[in-house]
């Protein structure tokens, strides 16, 4: 059954108790429709986002590490990462009525997709390659890499250098220890194989695909892994949209054209992975209170 959850959540320009919190952000007017698993009340939380502003380099604005939560404009990431932590926190909390409880595990989720081991450790500890994002949550539990299980997929291996290689664009990498420490999670990450999609073979996935799947677009350029993320929708036609906070647009949009197309226009990027959150049955061994 759909349950309405109208936000009487309180999130004010105030810092969180605990550990230092930057905070901007306003729930009161969220309204979360509920899907059978958290994929597919990701994708309604998501919809309410839209047309919002695109705005990069939120998360670097304090002079230290914090949990920075704003809901008023997104990049790409922290447009995914809000969306993923709302839908597990609702989905967690059994008495929907508790705001307080549900404030404090959204943000428990935010912190725990957003850093390795779910801890804010400085600034190398926020899992800033989208492969090790990836392969930091889903050995905590929070989802899946299916990339292996579509249709097109491909076995290849990429070095990762981008950051410690433009360090103009990270002025905290100015700091030699954590310079040292996003080198060494560049070398740990440039051993991986995986999987992934190239954008010649997307189409044959299309079908597998599912609503509220985390599209990982992969970098056609050097030393970068992947270039984007956002959400699969299906339109009413059967095709697979994506749903994403975009530079290009300035805003949070659906795009236009099908998955498939998009990527294959844009020469900058080379294919997919995919990573499908857990069932909310596996969800209840990752319960992130007192964590």
């Amino acid at each position: 059954m759909i349950k309405l959850f109208t936000g009487f959540l309180l999130l004010l320009l105030v810092p969180f108790i605990g550990q230092s919190q930057a905070v901007t952000a306003d729930l009161r007017s969220l309204t979360i429709v509920d899907g059978k698993t958290s994929a597919e009340t990701a994708v309604n939380i998501g919809r309410q986002f839209l047309g919002l502003p695109y705005v990069p380099h939120t998360l670097d604005t304090n002079p230290s590490e914090q949990l920075v939560v704003n809901t008023h404009e997104f990049d790409c990431t922290t447009y995914v990462e809000t969306v993923l932590a709302l839908s597990l926190a609702r989905h967690d909390v059994l008495d929907k009525q508790n705001g307080l409880l549900f404030e404090d595990t959204f943000r428990k989720y935010l912190t725990k997709l957003r850093y390795r081991n779910g801890r804010i450790d400085g600034y190398a500890s926020r899992l800033h390659y989208f492969s090790d994002w990836l392969r930091d949550n889903e050995r905590k539990g929070l989802l899946t890499d299916i990339t292996h299980e579509l249709s097109g997929n491909i076995s290849v291996a990429k070095p990762v250098s981008y950051m410690t290689t433009t360090t103009y664009k990270y002025p905290r990498l100015s700091d030699s220890t954590v310079f040292r420490q996003i080198a060494q999670t560049e070398a740990s990450l440039s051993q991986l194989s995986f999987s992934f999609i190239p954008k010649k073979n997307i189409a044959q996935s299309e079908a597998q695909l599912h609503e509220g799947d985390i599209i990982m677009l992969m970098a056609a350029r050097p030393g970068l892994d992947m270039k984007h993320v956002g959400l699969a929708v299906r339109h009413p036609d059967g095709r697979i949209h994506l749903m994403h906070a975009s530079s290009d647009q300035g805003a949070v949009v659906i795009t236009s054209e099908p998955l498939s197309d998009y990527v294959q226009w844009h020469k900058n990027m080379s294919g997919i992975r995919v990573a499908r959150l857990r069932t909310d049955s596996t969800l209840e061994a990752t319960v992130v209170h007192g964590k």
